[in-house]
């Protein structure tokens, strides 16, 4: 019983997770606007590069820049309304466009409850001033609207309340009188009245919360190099189970992640911190506090796992280095440009957990490099040379020390490279492309694909029953109805995941395929690698499938698959 409620926690958990990368996948964009237009919006940087001329204060570029940041910002600003959405949506079963309106609706019905509640208790003053007993940082504005500084918990907060009340009443049916209210229009109205309990509950509840997780956030500050450390190592051992956003994404964008006074105004959050930092032109140097929660993927992600995949292919067997070096290459310089490490992470930690364990290490001490140097190199989602030369080159080396992480690529790209080709060595791992030669090599390729639809077509029905060539019958009728053409690696997907009834609402992230399944016993992994999976983590009901990068367009597909398959019948 306990096993089946951890299970359940952990799926929930994991949902969440999930429901954060939609918020997080729009911040790179932001990001991008934000670190152009205020590098060369800022009148220091254009007299620099002796653009005075064309980038100067009243030119066309430079409100053209000063637009870029604007427009940045304001996503930046608006994070925790974004996070409402995204969970609400992500958290719904079905009709989860009703659900994300509720969700919106809910957010601003919340925080004006707590103003209203901070205006009567006397801590918002009639002309919008605060009572001088009022602790700094705490009352904020959302939405333009005065109210507790709540961050993304609460939005988090909201986009739960209401996926819980939606997921319980948008099928509800109400006596006939009050019928026109049933079904999806009676969400928002329950919403609206929750909302207000809400507000009321978080007037009173959060102003301890918010000590506490700023008591904590002191905490880690004064663990120094250890709690840097442990936040590193932790970032990169949660990755497995698809909880990691849920880990960092609180010192991002909450106290936890420390506060900062910046032109006037508090912000809570590294990852806020940076921003706001990266959007003032009086910043001299970007603060280490909020960085050595951020600048520590860098050595991993552009030097260190370069090395790991350079020692993969040299120790792979001469005949298999062909096939492996190619899914390496890739790998590596998808890990290189854009972040995105999973495909080469899993690569080993499925056929050699005991590297990822070490590899999670050197992670923990790259973040302690980061923090001993001063490096304050800030992201938006993941730390490859797009960032790096955003947020790093672009704001000089007197702001970040960008200049100072070179020699530590370098480090790290040997240190890996070596280790792992000692590693491998020592205990005969069977990393990619140093398996037997009777066995099928970890990773999916095109001769892997070839080779299987030769095995099934041995024992494909013959071309009289092919189901593509033959319509579909509806009663007596012998006219096509509709015609379903087969896509083997979507057949692969649906039956290594127990067939079309075992499987709830498909979702991805950058790299997995996630979704829940009725039956877990019923996955098949080996028919789930065969269609292009590079590993499958299952945790109670809770499945991942790994594909890497091209999962964007796998999952699409899938779908509308899934939804042919079930339209006509098969």
């Amino acid at each position: 019983m306990a096993s089946s409620n951890n299970h359940k926690i952990l799926t929930v958990i994991q949902t969440i997770g999930r429901s954060f990368f939609l918020p997080i996948s729009i911040l790179p964009v932001a990001g991008l606007l934000l670190g152009i237009g205020a590098s060369f919006s800022n009148l220091s940087t254009v007299e620099q590069y002796g653009l005075e001329s064309i980038m100067g204060a009243g030119t066309v570029l430079n409100h053209v820049f000063l637009l870029m940041s604007s427009v940045g910002n304001a996503v930046f600003a608006n994070l925790p309304l974004l996070f409402a959405l995204a969970v609400a949506m992500g958290m719904a079963k079905e009709e989860k466009a009703v659900a994300v309106l509720s969700a919106a609706l809910s957010f601003i019905i919340m925080h004006m409850t707590i103003h209203e509640l901070l205006v009567f208790s006397g801590q918002v003053l009639p002309d919008g001033k605060l009572a001088a007993d009022v602790i700094s940082g705490t009352i904020g504005t959302t939405l333009g609207i005065q109210t507790l500084e709540m961050g993304i918990f609460g939005g988090i907060l909201v986009g739960l309340a209401v996926a819980c009340l939606h997921n319980r009443f948008y099928r509800i049916e109400l006596p006939v009188v009050f019928s026109f209210f049933g079904g999806v229009r009676f969400v928002p109205i329950i919403c609206t009245l929750a909302s207000i309990v809400l507000g009321v509950i978080c007037f009173y509840v959060w102003p301890p919360v918010q000590k506490l997780i700023l008591a904590s956030g002191a905490l880690v500050v004064k663990t120094g190099y250890y709690g840097t450390f442990i936040f590193g190592f932790m970032e990169r051992a949660l990755i497995p189970f698809g909880l990691h956003h849920v880990f960092y994404m609180p010192f991002w964008q909450s106290g936890l992640g420390g506060a900062m006074n910046i032109d006037g105004t508090m912000y809570y959050g590294a990852q806020n911190i940076f921003f706001a930092q990266l959007a003032s032109h009086n910043t001299q140097h970007f603060a280490i506090e909020a960085a050595r929660f951020m600048t520590g993927k860098y050595a991993i992600m552009m030097g260190g796992l370069m090395g790991a995949a350079l020692a993969m292919y040299n120790t792979a067997k001469t005949n298999k280095r062909k096939l492996v070096g190619g899914l390496l290459f890739s790998a590596a310089l998808t890990s290189f440009l854009t972040g995105i490490t999973e495909p080469i992470e899993f690569t080993f930690l499925f056929v050699a957990p005991l590297l990822y364990v070490v590899h999670c290490v050197f992670a923990g001490i790259s973040f302690v490099l980061m923090h001993v140097f001063q490096i304050t190199i800030g992201t938006t989602f993941s730390c490859g040379l797009i960032d790096y030369v955003l947020y790093g080159v672009m704001q000089g080396n007197d702001k970040t020390n960008w200049v100072r992480l070179l020699p530590i690529f370098a480090v790290y790209f040997v240190v890996y490279y070596y280790f792992f080709r000692w590693v491998i060595l020592k205990w005969n791992l069977p990393t990619p492309g140093r398996e037997a030669d009777d066995q099928e090599t970890k990773l999916y390729t095109k001769e892997d694909f070839q080779a299987k639809q030769a095995a099934r077509a041995e024992t494909a029905p013959s071309a009289e029953q092919t189901p593509a060539q033959q319509p579909l019958q509806t009663g007596d009728a012998a006219e096509p109805v509709q015609h379903f053409e087969r896509d083997e690696q979507m057949e692969n997907i649906i039956a290594g995941l127990g067939g079309l009834d075992n499987m709830e609402n498909p979702e991805c992230c950058a790299t997995r395929l996630r979704l829940n399944v009725q039956d877990s016993s019923k996955i098949d992994k080996a028919l789930l690698k065969k269609a292009g999976a590079l590993g499958v983590i299952v945790n109670g009901n809770a499945v991942q499938v790994v594909y890497g990068p091209v999962v964007s367009v796998i999952k699409p597909k899938l779908q509308q698959y899934m939804d042919k398959k079930r339209a006509c019948g098969k």
